[in-house]
């Protein structure tokens, strides 16, 4: 057993069995380990601990008496198992210890906001996590997957938390799936049957219903961004659109929030949809602007950017966007299709002007340049666009 202590937490590393015949010894160890390296926290880390009876379970109740802000770290399977069952997980702070992956050499099948997803393996897909700290927004993301999975949404379920360097991942079983994106870049002429399997989901979420509270409120997300434009928009146009956005209809219907074809797979002949930490609820128009961004307006003025990212070429990504909100709207009618897709504009536009301005600034030609465009869209568009209902 060792200690160290950083930042006034004492860290205390364990191994080995803790059972009736150390318990009493391992106690005492601890309290010396106390005493002798003052601390405001304390940390007890069983990476190394292969088995924890009763005798063990009652030093560490004995502890977390003495020491209030006591956490428990690096769980085994084992071990967790044994401090859930007994209702110390709810007692205090346990973390498990995450196997760790390697994912050199791996190619990676997309990037998103929030992670990139990496193939271990003819079966295993990993989502690896941009920030480091983000535990809670796996653990959340999980918990949405099997959200939607309940509800009756084709979702890959995360099976597995892992560790890959510094960062955290979620594992998935896929079976040898090809995304959406691949199988269009590898035959266009057969797009149409993608387009319809995509629509066919899509539709399948905006008619699922939620109880209120059970998913955020895209609504909210986008006056957010909305509020943010007021200092970079003339006043009449920033007041429009708040309003068009506050106006917009409530829904209580599931919305993915970033649906393009990376984060749908055909497994077999099963559809499935990943990529569920951006789920919500709300009007279809926020879900179609996402849309928009994925497939046309994030890769405007570059068009490697879409192409990078969607791994499709940027007409043919357009291409499937105009076939997409057609077969949604159950209408050929330009002008129809035209109508929905500006009010969708306004939203998108609103969304990568904002998110331009916080990720890249204004001191630069990309960030300039990308915000003069947004903001001439947005002048012609919020001129004529009136409501964003449809």
């Amino acid at each position: 057993m060792n200690g160290n202590t950083e930042n006034g937490i004492l860290t205390i590393t364990l191994s080995g069995h803790i059972d009736s015949g150390n318990a009493a010894k391992l106690e005492r160890e601890i309290a010396a380990l106390r005493e002798e390296k003052p601390h405001t926290g304390l940390v007890l880390d069983l990476q190394d601990v292969s088995y924890i009876s009763s005798a063990g379970l009652r030093v560490v109740l004995r502890l977390r008496k003495a020491e209030p802000s006591l956490r428990l770290v690096n769980a085994g399977a084992e071990v967790y198992e044994v401090l859930d069952m007994t209702g110390f997980t709810e007692m205090l702070p346990v973390e498990k210890a995450y196997r760790t992956l390697c994912i050199d050499g791996c190619e990676a099948l997309g990037r998103g906001s929030n992670g990139t997803v990496y193939r271990i393996d003819r079966d295993t897909v990993v989502k690896v996590y941009h920030n480091p700290d983000c535990l809670p927004d796996v653990q959340r993301e999980r918990e949405l997957a099997r959200k939607a999975f309940v509800l009756g949404i084709p979702t890959a379920i995360p099976y597995d938390v892992v560790r890959v360097g510094e960062r955290y991942g979620s594992v998935f079983e896929l079976l040898n799936s090809r995304s959406f994106s691949k199988l269009i870049a590898a035959d266009p002429a057969g797009m149409d049957k993608y387009v319809d399997l995509y629509v066919d989901l899509m539709q399948k979420m905006h008619a699922t219903r939620l109880a209120p509270g059970e998913l955020p409120e895209m609504k909210a997300v986008a006056l957010d961004w909305a509020r943010f434009l007021r200092g970079y928009l003339p006043t009449g146009e920033a007041e429009k659109l708040e309003a068009l956005i506050q106006n917009a209809p409530d829904r209580d219907t599931m919305l993915h929030g970033d649906f393009h074809t990376n984060n749908i797979v055909m497994q077999g002949d099963e559809v499935l949809l990943i990529d569920m930490d951006t789920l919500c609820v709300g009007h279809p128009v926020f879900e179609l602007a996402s849309m928009y961004l994925a497939y046309v307006g994030f890769g405007e003025l570059d068009h490697a950017v879409t192409e990078q990212f969607l791994k499709l070429p940027y007409a043919l990504a357009g291409q499937f966007w105009k076939k997409a909100l057609a077969k949604y709207l159950g209408t050929d009618d330009p002008a129809r299709i035209r109508a929905v897709e500006e009010k969708a504009m306004v939203v998108g536009y609103a969304r990568l002007m904002r998110r331009t301005i916080r990720r890249i600034g204004l001191d630069s030609d990309e960030g300039r340049t990308t915000v003069a465009c947004c903001k001439a869209h947005l002048g012609d568009l919020l001129a004529r666009v009136d409501t964003l209902d449809f």
